[in-house]
């Protein structure tokens, strides 16, 4: 089974992310690539316009318990964490506002299909195109 989720870049740098987001140039704009500091992470970013333009990261986590995957997101200081079972409830939670990030998602970036034939040249068969496990949860 193949399970894509248009919003999701892989491995891009934190400079790429900057310009995909700013190139979109509208707040609430937001991608998900993996973390360049942390194997194994995803992290949210979204464009909120501040002066110059500004994207803010949100680092994803991953929680396995008997054979099922939770997702959860750091977000501000004193908002409680909640845990998502897929990657969709996570994206529309926070598609509502005042959830603990800069603002509320409203347009994904989306990969193009010629990027992605790119990465998974670059990468091989990237995981989290493929197969339930690795996908998190269906979209």
């Amino acid at each position: 089974m193949e399970c894509v989720f248009p919003f999701f870049h892989g491995k891009i740098s934190r400079k790429a992310c900057e310009e995909l987001l700013c190139k979109k140039g509208k707040n609430g704009s937001y991608l998900i690539r993996e973390s360049e500091s942390m194997a194994g992470a995803l992290c949210l970013c979204v464009f909120e316009q501040v002066m110059h333009g500004s994207h803010y990261r949100y680092r994803m986590e991953t929680q396995l318990q008997t054979n099922l995957v939770f997702l959860s997101l750091q977000t501000a200081e004193g908002v409680p964490e909640k845990v998502f079972r897929t990657l969709k409830d996570l994206i529309y939670n926070y598609e509502k506002p005042n959830q603990g990030i800069v603002t509320k998602l409203r347009y994904p970036v989306k990969k193009t299909s010629s990027s992605r034939r790119i990465q998974k040249l670059k990468l091989g068969n990237d995981d989290i195109y493929n197969g339930e496990k690795s996908c998190l949860a269906p979209f």
